[in-house]
């Protein structure tokens, strides 16, 4: 029986995990995907308060290495269900076993959003057609390749292959980007970065990689550009339908609750980008995973 059951260890995970264990808790960290969620992924993490730079990897190892110093234990699995049992504990039940706690903190976090194609080319997928830039971008060098979004993540990920790829076409939307400004000046000084706006990717085309991408213009002119590769960073979205019989989900499917971290079941709790939130930043799941891992330990108590 564990103190406290943690499912996710990215930046709120890891910093509920850091926190119970500060406060002499039993703890277990269910990780489904990849130890570190969105930052680790991340090429430069520049706005975390006393870090001027860092590698979004480097800080997730680094808050990796702070938890399992202090006696976190770590499974990679994913949490398909959680129960409240008639005594008050849970169980949380994973693809291959089933694990025991007094309580538990969701910080499941958000996957990225896929583009849809009028084919719904799913199959090209990790075959010239990606959601992380800092994973596969590197396989590209020397190369023409395209990004899809126009917000922070989209711009960075632009940055990042302008550094070693001959040339970044970036496709928005919109006339304008909704990112941090000192991020779309630095995008602005690169020559070999050149900013499409007003379009709409609306199919992925190839045989068993891609070939090249179809886009609508400003004018609704259906046009095509030969690319062996496209990285697509057009926002995140929640994966909570596991835990919907505990708590309540709003429209776009985030767990509902407040700056508590607490949700509608008494010693469940959340924390990080799967919640409702004004914001979603790593300082701000930072917090929610100290208050949610606070809240939690003071719950124990009450037990």
């Amino acid at each position: 029986m564990y103190d406290i059951i943690i499912i996710g260890a990215g930046a709120a995970g890891m910093t509920s995990a850091l926190y119970a264990l500060r406060n002499g808790k039993k703890v277990l960290v269910l990780e489904g995907d990849s130890l570190g969620g969105q930052i680790a992924t991340s090429p430069r993490l520049e706005n975390y308060p006393s870090i001027k730079e860092i590698s979004g990897e480097a800080f997730a190892d680094n808050l990796f290495e702070q938890i399992t110093d202090l006696g976190a234990e770590v499974e990679i699995e994913k949490a398909v269900r959680i129960e409240k049992l008639a005594d008050k504990s849970f169980a949380v039940k994973t693809e291959y076993g089933e694990y025991a706690a007094k309580s538990v903190i969701i910080a499941a976090g958000v996957k990225h959003k896929h583009l849809k194609t009028k084919e719904d080319r799913e199959d090209l997928v990790g075959r010239g057609v990606y959601y992380c830039a800092v994973c596969d971008g590197p396989f590209y060098k020397g190369r023409e390749v395209a990004v899809i979004g126009d917000a922070n993540t989209a711009l960075q990920y632009a940055l990042l292959l302008s550094g070693y790829c001959k040339k970044v076409y970036m496709y928005t939307l919109f006339d304008k980007f909704f990112g941090d400004e000192s991020l779309v000046k630095a995008l602005r000084a690169k020559e070999n970065i050149e900013v499409r706006p007003n379009t709409n990717v609306v199919n992925f085309v190839g045989e068993n990689e891609l070939e090249a991408i179809e886009y609508t213009d400003k004018d609704g002119n259906l046009c095509r550009q030969e690319i062996p590769a496209v990285f697509v960073a057009i926002g995140q979205e929640p994966d909570n339908a596991a835990f919907a019989n505990l708590v309540d989900l709003d429209a776009a499917g985030y767990i509902i609750a407040d700056e508590s971290c607490k949700t509608r079941t008494e010693g469940l709790f959340v924390a990080g980008d799967c919640r409702t939130k004004a914001v979603r930043q790593v300082s701000t799941a930072v917090g929610d995973g100290a208050v949610a891992a606070t809240n939690a330990s003071l719950y124990l108590e009450s037990l």
